[in-house]
């Protein structure tokens, strides 16, 4: 018997064994994924988009440092072997994951693993099956894009982000529903390349759930770059043909219709959890009304042997809130001692060019609460690093208490924000206060003088601006 059976080897389940296995438990970790270990953010998310962001920026900007001296001519690019270059990138970060679950001795099984009986897992793989027993269970088995209405993804002419990765050209025209922060990044990305992208998004701005001034700032850089966007808009239905994909589209406003055709579209209207064929009903294991698996603050189920942890539990789909989901279960089954993860001081990035990255509290949030509150703005454009690097777009935004002076929140949109965030993330874990920032020595010429600056303006006293 197993002292920790899990179900993913997705960054919650693989970090989770890892763990497990270094305070002495004997841990199985079970995945039924085809590419290898590693979860959709390794295989098909956060890596291989973010190889494409690098690469494509490259491409847009190489053409453009003729004021430095250096002149490019022909420039051409060629995705095949750009797409080769990232999926060779991630093989070996998959190997890399392998390697450790080796070196710490973590069992690892291929298969589909569904429960026989509370504490018995039937794993399958093709024909093949067996039973294995377990004293505890960690669920961490992701989620999946979820599709528009009745029209499944055929990952040629409508698309999940999956799909859209995985593109040989790009598209005369490619039509993006959905701008959170994946229908953003992946608009980027193929905007770049030479798509004429547009993004259809519900409500009145894009990446909602960002600090105002964040998102409007964010839409007017991106508009500058190239992407369309179409705000305040409804996907009334999907028609598809041999050569293209027909939108039809409302106006919310006006109640106005449309049709947009393209020769292909991008669904990105969220992720949805994977619990199906995992017989949770059959060991008592409850869902909410959207598949998501119930849990407490402990990340433990309706059953105190049975936890679960990461995109499968709803929240922050973040690979890196699995993670510290993971060992807090973990070092909780083998202390008793739960360490509790601030939701607060979770960060968010979103690898647009420039970036955007946030933590804590946005001003909408602390107005609708109504905490009194102190704003500190500092631009990069008055930063001597960023200006050097022509870069010089976007501020840094903290937000701090109006009477205790504690950071609530921070935001910023610009160049190695989500480098930048971490600083943000330790004070506020801290309970630091804007002045504690302020008068911290930050080297120069650096981005992170911005956030000193920043935390200085809170309190008016700004020096560079």
């Amino acid at each position: 018997m197993y002292d920790l059976a899990i179900i993913g080897a997705g960054p919650g389940g693989y970090v989770a064994a890892i763990r497990a296995r270094q305070l002495g438990m004997k841990v199985v970790c079970i995945d039924k994924a085809k590419g290898g270990v590693g979860g959709a953010c390794l295989n098909v998310g956060c890596i291989p988009s973010k190889a494409l962001l690098h690469a494509s920026h490259m491409y847009r900007e190489i053409g453009k440092q003729q004021n430095w001296g250096i002149t490019a001519e022909n420039i051409s690019i060629d995705i095949p072997t750009m797409q080769k270059t990232k999926q060779e990138n991630v093989k070996v970060l998959i190997k890399g994951v392998e390697f450790l679950l080796k070196k710490n001795k973590v069992e690892y099984m291929s298969g589909k693993a569904s429960f026989k009986d509370a504490r018995t897992l039937t794993v399958t793989e093709g024909e093949k099956f067996h039973d294995i027993t377990a004293r505890n269970f960690l669920i961490a088995t992701g989620s999946t894009p979820i599709p528009f209405e009745s029209m499944p993804f055929d990952e040629e002419k409508i698309l999940s982000s999956t799909g859209c990765l995985e593109l040989k050209e790009a598209p005369k025209e490619l039509l993006i529903v959905g701008g959170g922060y994946i229908g953003v990044e992946m608009g980027s990305v193929w905007s770049r390349l030479g798509a004429r992208v547009t993004i259809i998004e519900y409500t009145d701005s894009i990446v909602p759930n960002m600090d105002k001034a964040v998102r409007d700032d964010l839409l007017k850089l991106l508009k500058k770059q190239g992407i369309n966007f179409m705000l305040n808009t409804k996907v009334m239905g999907i028609k598809k043909n041999k050569t293209s994909v027909t939108l039809t589209i409302e106006d919310r406003k006006t109640q106005k219709r449309q049709d947009l055709k393209a020769p292909k579209i991008m669904i990105s209207i969220g992720r949805c959890p994977v619990t199906e064929n995992m017989n949770l009903e059959k060991v008592g294991v409850d869902l909410d009304d959207k598949g998501f698996i119930k849990v407490d603050k402990k990340c433990m189920t309706s059953q105190s042997h049975i936890y679960a942890i990461g995109d499968v539990i709803g929240g922050a789909m973040l690979a890196y809130k699995a993670e510290e989901e993971g060992v807090a279960v973990v070092e909780g089954l083998h202390s008793g001692h739960f360490h509790k993860i601030n939701p607060i001081t979770l960060p968010a990035v979103i690898f647009t060019h420039p970036e955007v990255a946030c933590v804590g509290y946005t001003e909408e949030q602390a107005k609708k609460s109504h905490t009194p509150y102190n704003i500190g703005i500092f631009p990069f454009a008055a930063n001597s690093r960023s200006k050097t690097v022509g870069s010089a777009e976007g501020f840094v935004k903290i937000i701090a208490h109006k009477e205790t002076d504690e950071i609530l929140g921070v935001h910023i949109l610009g160049e190695e924000a989500g480098s930048l965030i971490s600083e943000a993330v330790v004070a506020m874990e801290f309970k630091a206060t804007a002045e504690d920032i302020a008068y911290t020595c930050h080297a120069h010429p650096t981005f992170s003088e911005a956030m000193k600056e920043a935390a200085l303006a809170v309190h008016k006293r700004a020096i560079h601006t």
